[in-house]
């Protein structure tokens, strides 16, 4: 399957709720790292994953664009959006981009994972900031405790 392909299918997957279509670009064993809820392997937790999704938004929009591949890592810039559920939000549409990185084994996706300003996403929902604040250190600290990161944690 084409880069280009996979980009359009694993968006038009996640936008319509497809747990199915989306799990099954996956390796067996691959792994959605999605920069809200962390991440996620093998089929099962895919599914359950994207069901997340619908719990806190709605009318999903998500572009792909400027996709680049380099052997078995692709990247590509996005664009997405959705209206949030969040009581707090009285239902403003959410807007954001970000990069996705797709590592590829067999033409499936061994692993996903994603860069987007997660502050500017939950500001847009009405997060209090003493949440937000405690949001982002929890993911810092995750950051830091990565073995690859020693050199820059202390």
């Amino acid at each position: 399957m084409e880069f280009d392909d996979l980009l359009k299918r694993f968006s038009a997957a996640a936008v319509a709720g497809d747990a199915d279509a989306l799990a099954e670009l996956f390796t067996r064993d691959g792994t959605y790292d999605d920069y809200f809820f962390g991440p996620s392997t093998g089929h099962e937790a895919i599914k359950k994953m994207l069901a997340h999704f619908a719990d806190g938004g709605c009318d999903f929009r998500w572009e792909f664009f400027a996709p680049a591949l380099s052997g078995n890592t692709g990247y590509a810039s996005y664009r997405f959006s959705f209206t949030s559920k969040r009581p707090e939000a009285r239902g403003a549409r959410v807007t954001f981009d970000g990069i996705g990185r797709f590592d590829l084994e067999g033409g499936r996706i061994k692993r996903y994972s994603e860069v987007f300003d997660r502050g500017m996403a939950l500001a847009q929902q009405e997060f209090e900031p003493e949440r937000v604040r405690k949001i982002a250190l929890k993911y810092a600290a995750a950051l830091k405790a990565r073995p690859e990161w020693a050199q820059h944690a202390s």
